[in-house]
């Protein structure tokens, strides 16, 4: 058996137990859900997670990428928090669930991390 005091302040999660988790704001607002999340497999890093916003069981539904580092993730609650306001993340870039953007774009996905106030990681 592994000793886990080797990380003591940090959590590992299958990716399966993220994937639905609510995101809300500091407010305890609803922003979305967690619909999947973005793996660079050359860098072994999850470069952000795909958030769903709107929409009714799947129609008007946009998604919206958010830097991993943007969100907190709070255990005892099992929900993402963004720390953003429901207008501001309308205003990002969003896109239909049946049309995704270039993943491998880094203008794409510089902007993205810009727009959350974050470096890309890949810097």
């Amino acid at each position: 058996m592994s000793d886990t005091r080797v990380f003591p302040r940090m959590a590992l999660h299958r990716a399966t137990r993220l994937v639905g988790a609510p995101v809300e704001n500091l407010r305890g607002e609803s922003l979305g859900k967690i619909e999947d999340l973005i793996i660079d497999p050359g860098d072994g890093r999850v470069a952000a997670a795909i958030v769903s916003m709107g929409g009714f069981l799947g129609i008007g539904e946009k998604l919206t990428a958010i830097p991993m580092p943007a969100l907190s993730y709070e255990e005892s609650m099992a929900r993402f928090v963004l720390d953003i306001d429901r207008e501001t993340l309308r205003r990002a870039p969003a896109f239909d669930p049946q049309d995704w953007p270039e993943l491998l774009d880094r203008i794409w996905a510089a902007d993205v991390h810009t727009i959350f106030g974050y470096p890309p990681y890949w810097h």
